[in-house]
């Protein structure tokens, strides 16, 4: 079951970044997946977080949290 959610960030990493960017050496692989996953983690919406982004969905929960 743990593998299920690297699985699939591979996946997306994969297709939305690697495959489209034709990569040709370490750095630049290096700069492209660095730049998605800064995307992944504070803009790209996710469905599993009621299309919010990780980083929104963090900061709402520890928002929640310290008002209680």
């Amino acid at each position: 079951m743990d593998n299920i959610f690297i699985e699939r960030l591979w996946r997306s990493l994969k297709q939305e970044a690697v495959y489209l960017e034709g990569l040709t050496d370490g750095f630049t692989a290096h700069g492209v997946i660095r730049d998605w996953m800064t995307f992944y983690n504070t803009e790209r919406p996710h469905s599993a977080l009621e299309h919010k982004s990780p980083k929104e969905a963090y900061w709402a929960d520890r928002n929640m949290k310290l008002a209680a």
